[in-house]
């Protein structure tokens, strides 16, 4: 009869495995290595995971899952946010209304609980971008990345129609760089050893991104400095400058 896995063993497992892939990536991280950090015998690997990569997969799919919650969760208030205070327009982006702080803030929510779940994974994320080359993970991470750019533009896509968002500048442009500047928040995550100000974070990501795409007719032109009256000249200086002008004229040239 085969000997039940220890669940407390598991976990520590599952954490000394997620030191080593981060360190050395999939390939690099070695099972002998991964059970002596956690007081583990090699063989007691298998009782836990078929491989070192089927145990990096399970990490994974519960970090795709969660974020696949958030996302769910984020559709869901929008679509109710619209459905029960209507459009947003350019208007309410100008008055700054009830309605548009309430969707500023719907959205710096959605925005802190996507970097605390990345902050809680950073090291997955690492591993997905630098860590799994060679592996079937390769390409996970880029492919979620162009599913996200363009759910993000669809989005914004719905507040340009409305005029609450500028329309010269493309969707999918706006959705690169929301996703792109997640991806980048992650990679430095992933050398950080105390956790920053999420919140902060996540208020400056809201910040510059909305105010970034406020409607041009939104947009004060900028005030240019009064311009600095000529100098007064006085009376006497131009008749000075006036009879000096005239010796000029009647002053007959040398050689002539």
């Amino acid at each position: 009869m085969a000997r039940p896995a220890d669940p407390h063993a598991r976990a520590a497992l599952i954490a000394a495995a997620r030191v080593e892939f981060m360190k050395k990536g999939l390939k690099g991280a070695r099972i002998e290595d991964i059970t002596a950090a956690c007081g583990l015998s090699k063989g007691a690997f298998y009782l836990h995971a078929a491989s070192k990569e089927a145990l990096f997969g399970e990490v994974l799919s519960e970090f795709m899952s969660a974020l696949q919650g958030l996302i769910d969760q984020r559709r869901e208030e929008t679509e109710r946010f619209f459905a029960e205070q209507g459009a947003v327009e350019a208007r309410d982006v100008s008055e700054r209304s009830a309605r548009y702080e309430r969707l500023l803030a719907m959205s710096a929510e959605g925005d802190l609980r996507t970097l605390e779940l990345m902050w809680a994974y950073r090291d997955v994320m690492q591993v997905l971008m630098r860590g799994s080359q060679g592996t079937d993970f390769e390409s996970l991470m880029w492919g979620f990345v162009d599913r996200e750019v363009s759910r993000v533009a669809q989005e914004f896509r719905r507040l340009q129609s409305g005029r609450a968002l500028r329309s010269d500048v493309p969707s999918e442009v706006i959705g690169s760089l929301i996703v792109g500047t997640y991806v980048l928040l992650a990679q430095r995550m992933s050398q950080m050893q105390e956790k920053p100000d999420l919140a902060a974070w996540a208020n400056s990501i809201h910040l510059l991104i909305r105010e970034g795409c406020v409607p041009r007719c939104d947009v004060a032109a900028p005030v240019e400095p009064p311009r600095a009256p000529p100098p007064e000249t006085s009376t006497s200086s131009r008749r000075a400058s006036s009879r000096a002008l005239s010796r000029t004229r009647s002053t007959p040239r040398s050689g002539s």
